[in-house]
């Protein structure tokens, strides 16, 4: 068994944990490569499964250095949430043994390719794992955003942005955006507007096989698509932004005893139960 050790190294601790878990991880599997700076292309490296050693962000990462070729990933919780990596180190070594026996399954993702076209040329592209966001800038006026579904005209948005999200991403910014919670097998899309200046709003949720258009006419100057939390390019009058499903899937080991509803429980802080103060 042969893998990769990746994380981030400008999080504190992440390169000081790595060295302490490098001889258990070796005693298990052959490691092929390590990166900290997440710039490292990963796809000639001849390697079975990924470690990915920090929080999701480090996860988010990780995924887009391995682009066309999605490894498994075990991920190692270092971070604060934890969603994606909620394995905890002193698991790891359990983990390592039980994939060597090929005792673990590997559950595969969504993930989305967007594209900005502008003039009908496609400028930008790029691979995603939670959600493409297409934000007002200064001066923060209202944005107008047409949403496109399958290139019918769906409804436009008013407000301060909208939300496409992946299942996997609907406990991210869509989440905080007032959007539903998707669990993280569907195959589906959530769209969630960004503080929107109406009173009847509400999320859509629509099928990962089809094609959706954000087209924004008047941008303000500081205008914006964001792909997992990094700007992939400025709006200009008449862009479209396409989100559609990517032919990879993003790839996580199972870990044992790390239940979905477990995860939104513990992680989230989801309590089924109002807690009521009983009086003296």
């Amino acid at each position: 068994m042969r893998v990769i050790i990746l994380g981030f190294g400008g999080r504190e601790g992440v390169v000081r944990e790595s060295e302490r878990l490098e001889p258990i991880i070796a005693a298990h599997a052959e490691i092929a490569a390590m990166d900290f700076t997440g710039e490292a292309d990963l796809s000639e490296i001849d390697a079975d499964y990924a470690v990915v050693l920090g929080g999701d962000g480090s996860i988010l990462r990780a995924a887009h250095q391995m682009g066309q070729r999605q490894l498994p990933v075990i991920a190692v919780n270092l971070g604060r949430l934890g969603f994606l990596a909620d394995l905890s180190p002193q698991e790891l070594p359990g983990v390592l043994e039980l994939l060597a026996e090929g005792k673990l399954e590997v559950v595969e993702h969504l993930m989305f390719c967007c594209t900005v076209v502008r003039d009908g040329k496609a400028i930008e592209r790029r691979l995603g794992l939670n959600e493409v966001a297409v934000q007002t800038g200064p001066p923060f006026a209202i944005l107008d955003v047409d949403l496109y579904v399958d290139s019918e005209l769906v409804t436009t948005y008013s407000g301060d942005g909208l939300i496409v999200s992946t299942p996997v991403g609907s406990t991210a910014h869509s989440l905080s955006a007032g959007g539903p919670i998707l669990r993280k097998d569907l195959q589906a899309f959530v769209i969630s507007p960004i503080s929107p200046h109406t009173l009847t709003n509400r999320p859509v949720v629509d099928s990962a096989d089809r094609t959706y258009e954000l087209m924004i006419s008047r941008p303000t100057d500081g205008s914006s698509v964001v792909v997992d939390g990094r700007v992939l390019a400025a709006i200009e009058p008449g862009d479209r932004v396409r989100i559609e499903r990517a032919a990879p899937r993003f790839r996580l080991v199972k870990a044992p005893g790390h239940s979905y509803y477990r995860t939104l429980r513990e992680k989230l802080g989801w309590g089924g139960r109002l807690q009521i103060a009983r009086k003296a």
